[in-house]
């Protein structure tokens, strides 16, 4: 993901002279610029591989993980300002420096750099979300450095007979020709020892060359140099997110249909309930038959609308969806249904996420106009998510917040 945005920024800055990014503009200007431009670079190279290639085990891309992160990048003002502050400073020293013999590596680091702390940044957000308690970056980046760690004592352990030594040092005793009981037992980062981390990083340097993490001179690491239950407490908290995260979206499914149709039936029938109608608790599924107040209402098929945003066209594009997807599907919302109203400060994409998790990608009551054209179904997560221009997590984690406040609006008679 480093290499395709750092290669598609130099694109970008090929186009516009980075001295227009970096001059005094109105508020937003030069970054919604940015974003634009580097969006539609990223869906020239969508077809690349390595755009292609896995970008998690999520089944995410490189690419849909990089486009989700320069639209995050929109929302983010202040690193853009700190990049713009480090290019100013650069060109202080050396002036077009980009335009210089070995510039435009220096000019990719720093889009790197900014790139590597905006993400930083994201995944804290997500991990204090999905977890429920404090990141920051700086914890973040350890908790990487851990599960890197960790990743690569399980490919030694994988291969123990071609790095018999390393292995034989990491498990902190001599590994003969038998398969050791820890390979066997190493099957996810729960499983990982502290231990074995900090010996992993003390062998580094005898056997790759460099010291390890845990044992440079580097203050980063400094808490965990020489605290093994540190570094235990946080292998069981990445298991645990790890746990968390790959759940999201795959609980239940079996029942999915049915729990959603109830669900909607149950908040129309507290809606009718506050404005008068006091049906029984039996007529709650016979509600279903009749036409419900839903968030989804029945449109005639429109002609596309053009967006008033270009960069709703080009995030629609990324995502193989029509350009004027964005105009035609808020077109059709019903702001004066019950859902309507209290997703009313939701964007569209969080509207249909919330639709895609409670009712499933397809319900007759969809219009047209939110359908994926080529599946005929509501835009999937990743879709949505572009749409939106935030990552996937921070997708769900808007997703879920507004689907707290629908269950809990008749507990507190919204």
């Amino acid at each position: 993901m480093r290499k395709l945005l750092g290669a598609c920024s130099l694109d970008v800055f090929a186009r516009v002279d980075p001295l227009e990014l970096i001059a005094p503009a109105p508020q937003g200007a030069a970054l919604a610029l940015y974003v634009n431009l580097l969006a539609e670079s990223l869906h020239a190279a969508g077809r690349t591989a390595r755009a292609q290639a896995n970008g998690n085990s999520y089944g995410e891309t490189v690419g849909e993980l990089a486009l989700g992160l320069a639209f995050e990048l929109g929302a983010r003002q202040g690193d853009w300002d700190a990049f713009c502050t480090a290019l100013a400073a650069e060109h202080a020293r050396a002036p077009a420096f980009w335009r210089q013999a070995g510039g435009e590596a220096l000019l990719r680091k720093k889009v790197n750099d900014m790139f590597a702390v905006l993400r930083d940044k994201v995944d804290a957000d997500n991990y204090q979300v999905a977890c429920g308690r404090p990141c920051s970056p700086n914890r973040l980046y350890a908790y990487r450095m851990l599960d890197t760690a960790y990743g690569e004592i399980a490919r030694l352990f994988a291969g123990w007979r071609e790095h018999t030594a390393q292995v034989g040092a990491i498990l902190g005793r001599p590994v003969d020709f038998s398969v050791p009981i820890e390979v066997r037992q190493l099957q996810s980062v729960a499983a990982c020892r502290p231990e074995w981390i900090m010996r992993w990083s003390e062998s580094l340097e005898r056997f790759g060359g460099a010291p390890g993490p845990l044992h440079t001179k580097s203050k980063r690491f400094e808490s965990l140099k020489n605290s093994p239950d540190k570094i235990a407490d946080m292998l069981r908290e990445i298991a645990e997110y790890e746990a968390i995260s790959s759940n999201r979206d795959s609980g239940w499914l079996h029942d999915q249909d049915t729990a959603g149709a109830w669900i909607e039936d149950y908040w129309r029938v507290l809606d009718e309930s506050a404005h008068g109608a006091t049906p029984g608790p039996d007529l709650i599924l016979e509600a279903r038959t009749e036409e419900l107040d839903a968030p989804m209402v029945e449109v005639a098929q429109a002609a596309p609308v053009a967006d008033d945003d270009p960069l709703d066209a080009v995030r629609a594009q990324a995502v193989s969806l029509p350009p004027g997807f964005l105009s035609a599907a808020r077109a059709t919302q019903d702001p004066g249904s019950w859902a309507g109203r209290m997703l009313e400060d939701d964007s569209l994409p969080v509207r249909l996420a919330v639709y895609l998790k409670l009712l499933g990608a397809e319900d007759d009551c969809y219009p047209d106009a939110w359908r994926d054209p080529s599946t005929g179904a509501l835009p999937n997560m990743q879709q949505l998510a572009a749409l939106d221009a935030v990552s996937l997590p921070t997708l769900r984690k808007r997703r879920d917040a507004a689907i707290a406040r629908l269950e809990a609006a008749p507990r507190t008679g919204g």
